[in-house]
């Protein structure tokens, strides 16, 4: 599979053998994420490789979005996860307003759950989509009824700067802590970790981190966006947090 780069990321100890860690996510969160051939990885690969590597889990993630609207994707990971599972939702960087033509990601703009808009598609036919809280919501409940602990993480930082500090963040980071909070789901602020991160880091060496775009970033920067959730884990309430290792608990910063 993918080397491991770094031994402070998320490691599962082998006591969480038969449990499955699923990621969902979009391409920041993949292998090879801007594409074949850019030096770009996601952070999930660096975050999980070492529960492969343990054997302490039966299937890793992460599952991208590349279908319209969450809807298959979330039913074919809904359909397979087990009683046990921990399920990392992480979604936002594709979820803006697309314009005149819909392109299959956007969502309804506004956080309340029974919010529609209705998009123009590219062959002229139209169709009723919804919020990204209608969305979350949605597939969390329904993993939840499966027995599965979802966790809802918010998307990471683009690489744009205001000053010494990153920009701020998109809607869909406090629409992902509404969606935590109003469903009783565990929570990880993974933007502002990553930010608190960069920061510490600055600008000139975080830009080598983007080597295609402001987007995805290359094997080094992954994994200090996974080192920024493994801190972000551990200062939550989650119990996944209970089988990161002494590697993992060493990761930089302090909680938020």
């Amino acid at each position: 599979m993918f080397s491991l780069t770094t031994a402070a990321v998320l490691s599962l100890i082998p006591s969480i053998l038969g449990q499955t860690v699923w990621l969902a996510g979009d391409s920041t969160m993949a292998a090879g994420g801007d594409g074949a051939g850019t030096n770009t990885d996601g952070k999930a690969v660096y975050k999980l490789e070492s529960c492969n590597g343990a054997d302490a889990v039966n299937r890793l993630g992460p599952i991208s979005q590349p279908i319209p609207h969450f809807t298959c994707l979330f039913a074919s990971l809904i359909d397979e996860v087990s009683s046990g599972d921990y399920v990392v939702i992480e979604f936002g960087h594709n979820d803006g307003s697309a314009g005149s033509v819909d392109n299959g990601d956007e969502d309804a703009v506004g956080d309340a759950y029974n919010l529609t808009a209705t998009v123009t598609e590219s062959d002229g036919s139209t169709e009723v989509i919804h919020t990204f809280n209608y969305y979350i919501t949605n597939a969390a409940l329904s993993l939840t009824a499966k027995g599965a602990i979802p966790i809802i993480s918010s998307q990471t930082p683009d690489n744009i700067w205001d000053g010494d500090v990153l920009a701020a963040p998109s809607r869909f980071v406090p629409y992902a802590q509404e969606v935590a909070g109003n469903n009783s789901l565990v929570y990880i602020d993974h933007y502002d970790y990553v930010a608190q991160a960069y920061e510490a880091i600055g600008e000139t060496t975080v830009d080598t981190f983007y080597p295609v775009d402001h987007l995805h970033t290359s094997p080094t920067g992954a994994n200090v966006v996974a080192e920024a959730f493994v801190r972000g884990l551990l200062c939550s309430e989650s119990t996944l947090k209970n089988f990161v290792n002494s590697a993992g608990e060493a990761v930089p910063n302090g909680c938020l």
